[in-house]
């Protein structure tokens, strides 16, 4: 069986790892000699275990996203391998922007269909919005996650290389858990920065389920999910519909099972109803009671 970390990933480890400790640590001193309350023990200790239980997943899931990536890829539709020794830096740029786009729907399809948004709301569930707040994983994501891999290897992406991409992109996407960098004109047109971010994480009713990117915010200017960070309606974070009481880890990351058993046992509905409980829209249901984020907005 092929290798699941390629030398460069595995330098990549070995310099971001205690890169985090040391920005995390600077940011937790600096906001607490500022009197910013934008850390909590538990949270922090809860984004802590929260990521090592995702990391245990991915680890599993690795080696199967590898293997079944290797058996898609002799059928590749391109030559990019050619591409790859003649212009590197095109291949290099097609594959970021190819991985970006699936990343894109992805993160989409974990906000508009309720069975996904379970998974994924872990990471939206914290009140604070902060550097360790991007290590606060959808643990059971990488389950599905292949799924979105496997077209970039049929295209003839090398896989070891997709899995490059993704840890340089995550690397990206977890540094712009931060409140200390505001607008970056220009920039900000294509990249995904910190207040595009403030915007994703934020449960104001404006801000909900836009700014999917992960490093290219160019999807979602073209898609229709894009919203600036508007000084007038400061993002307030953690989740739409509180309280939820998160000090049981089982309620950090199954709290929406629990939330969406309920709806589909509920009595006197069709199993059509049932189904559009699992598989609509956060927020939808059968006799208007709840609303999904279009149409709170719409209202």
């Amino acid at each position: 069986m092929t290798e699941i970390l390629s030398e460069a990933e595995k330098w990549l480890l070995s310099i971001t790892i205690p890169g985090y400790v040391v920005i995390i640590t600077l940011e937790m001193v600096l906001t607490n000699y500022a009197g910013k309350k934008i850390y909590s023990w538990r949270d922090t200790f809860t984004n802590l275990y929260i990521t090592l239980l995702n990391l245990v997943i991915d680890g599993f899931m690795r080696g199967i996203t590898i293997l079944a990536m290797y058996r898609v890829f002799p059928y590749h539709l391109l030559n990019t391998l050619s591409l790859k020794t003649t212009t590197p830096w095109l291949y290099w740029t097609l594959l970021v922007v190819a991985w970006e786009f699936m990343f894109y729907w992805m993160h989409r399809l974990e906000h508009t269909s309720r069975l996904f948004w379970a998974i994924h709301v872990t990471h939206h569930s914290s009140e604070f919005y902060n550097l360790s707040v991007g290590f606060r994983s959808s643990v059971f994501e990488p389950i599905y996650r292949f799924v979105f891999y496997l077209p970039l290897a049929f295209v003839g992406f090398k896989p070891l290389d997709c899995f490059l991409v993704f840890s340089i992109t995550q690397i990206y996407g977890l540094l712009v858990h931060t409140q200390y960098i505001n607008r970056i004109p220009i920039y900000e047109w294509i990249f995904v920065t910190p207040a595009h971010h403030r915007v994703h994480h934020a449960c104001n009713v404006r801000y909900l389920d836009k700014n999917m990117g992960m490093f290219l915010i160019v999807w979602d200017r073209l898609f229709g999910t894009f919203e600036n960070e508007i000084p007038e309606d400061k993002p307030r974070y953690g989740l739409f519909r509180k309280p939820i009481d998160f000090s049981l880890p089982f309620n950090v990351i199954f709290h929406e099972w629990r939330s969406m058993w309920r709806d589909v046992t509920q009595k006197n509905i069709s199993t059509k109803t049932q189904l559009k409980y699992i598989f609509k829209a956060p927020g939808w249901s059968h006799d208007g009671s709840k609303k999904t984020s279009k149409q709170m907005r719409e209202n």
